[in-house]
C-alpha cells in the first residue's frame, strides 16, 4: 500500500525532547515500513525515519532560533506539496487536525484524519459538521465524546517500538512525574502525594511559555520548599528507560479530558505501574491492578502508591508488549486503511 504520513511541524519526528503526536507519527511510520508498506512521511529535514522523507522545513518549528517564523505558513506549504502529489497514494494519513480539509474537499475519500488532541473547545464542533466527508481516527473512545456525531472510523490507541525502552525488574524507591508543567497535569498533587508518603519525587518535565507563571507561582515554592522533590527538566527518549525504570510508580493525577496520555505506556514499557486519576482515556488505558490504579480522589492515590510496588513489573511489560507496541498500532491502523478503500 501506497501511504502518506503528514505530521506537525512543530517538532521533530520523533521530537528531540517533548511531544506526542510527532513520535506517534515516528513510531507508525517505521512500523508500517517494516510491515512492507510504501510509506512516503511529510515532515521537516530533522526528521529520522525508515520511509521515504519528504523534508518541508529545514528543522521544526519549536526549536528553530528564528525569532521570525510563521507555523501556519510552514503547514500550508506542506499541505501544498502533498497536493502536488496526491495520485501518488493510496492513502494520506493526516495528522494536522483540520487545516487539510478545505484543500483536500476532493479527494476526501483517500485521507484518514487522527485527531490527536481535545476536542471539547468551542469552535471545533462547527469545522467537523462544516466537513463530514473526512474520516476520523480517534485516539480513545472518551476522547470522542464531545463530537459524538462526527465521521469517526476508529479508535487506534497509540504505540511504540518494545524495544525503545529497558524493562526494569526493580525500582530504586522513588515515585516519578513526566511530561509538562501546566494546571491540568497536576504536577501539584504529585508533589502531595509524594510528601503524604514521604517519599522522593522526581519531576522530568517541560515548561512552556504559557505555563511559566504557574511553574514560577505556584509549582517552584512547592519544590524549592520540599526536599523530597527533584526537578530534572525536560528529557529525551534516551533518558526515559533510566527514569522510569527507576520509579516505583508514574504519577498521573490528571484533572482534564487526556486523550490518550502517552507517558503512560512509556511507564508500562519499563514495568512501572502508573497510579492515574479516571479522567478523560485513563480507564482505557490502565489495567486497575494489573498495570496500575485508577483513583478518583487524593486519599485514593495515597493509598494506590503505596500499593503500586508490589504490582508484577513483568507482567505490566507483557501488557504494553500485547496492547501497545508499535506493531499492534501500525496492524489497526492497516485494517482502517483496507477499509477506507474498500468504500
Amino acid at each position: 500500500m501506497r501511504i502518506a504520513q503528514v505530521t506537525p511541524l512543530y517538532e521533530a519526528v520523533p521530537p528531540k525532547f517533548y511531544g506526542g503526536t510527532e513520535r506517534v507519527v515516528a513510531h507508525l511510520t517505521d512500523a508500517l515500513v517494516d510491515l512492507g508498506h510504501e510509506v512516503t512521511l511529510f515532515a521537516s529535514a530533522d526528521a529520522e525515519t525508515r520511509a521515504r522523507l519528504v523534508p518541508v522545513r529545514d528543522q521544526a518549528i519549536r526549536l528553530d532560533p528564528s525569532p521570525l517564523k510563521s507555523d501556519l505558513a510552514a503547514h500550508l506549504t506542506m499541505l501544498a506539496q502533498v497536493l502536488d502529489r496526491v495520485d501518488d497514494f493510496d492513502v494520506i494519513h493526516f495528522h494536522t487536525d483540520m487545516i487539510q480539509f478545505p484543500m483536500f474537499r476532493n479527494w476526501a475519500g483517500k485521507t484518514l484524519t487522527t485527531l490527536h488532541g481535545r476536542l471539547d473547545m468551542k469552535d471545533l464542533a462547527g469545522v467537523y459538521a462544516r466537513w463530514p466527508e473526512f474520516g476520523l481516527v480517534s485516539i480513545s473512545d472518551d476522547q470522542r465524546r464531545p463530537l459524538s456525531f462526527a465521521n469517526w472510523r476508529a479508535t487506534v490507541h497509540h504505540g511504540m517500538p518494545a524495544e525503545l525502552y529497558r524493562y526494569s525488574g526493580r525500582s530504586d524507591g522513588y515515585l516519578a512525574f513526566l511530561g509538562r508543567i501546566s494546571p491540568e497535569k497536576r504536577p501539584d498533587r504529585a508533589i502531595e502525594i509524594a510528601t503524604r508518603l514521604g517519599k522522593r519525587l522526581k519531576i522530568a518535565a517541560k515548561v512552556d511559555a504559557a505555563d511559566r507563571v504557574y511553574y514560577d507561582e505556584t509549582i517552584r515554592p512547592l519544590i524549592e520548599s520540599n526536599p523530597l522533590i527533584e526537578f530534572i527538566g525536560e528529557i529525551g527518549d534516551h533518558q526515559k528507560s533510566e527514569f522510569l525504570g527507576g520509579a516505583d510508580a508514574l504519577l498521573f493525577p490528571i484533572d482534564w479530558p487526556e486523550p490518550f496520555g502517552l507517558v503512560m505506556i512509556e511507564a508500562m514499557a519499563c514495568g512501572t505501574p502508573v497510579v492515574a486519576f479516571r479522567c478523560g482515556s485513563t480507564s482505557e488505558i490502565v489495567e486497575d491492578g494489573m498495570t496500575g490504579f485508577l483513583v478518583d480522589t487524593m486519599a485514593q492515590a495515597v493509598a494506590a502508591t503505596l500499593q503500586a510496588a508490589q504490582l508484577d513489573r513483568q507482567a505490566i511489560r507483557a501488557q504494553f508488549e500485547r496492547r501497545f507496541s508499535a506493531t499492534a498500532m501500525a496492524l489497526r491502523y492497516v485494517d482502517v486503511y483496507d477499509a477506507l478503500l474498500a468504500a
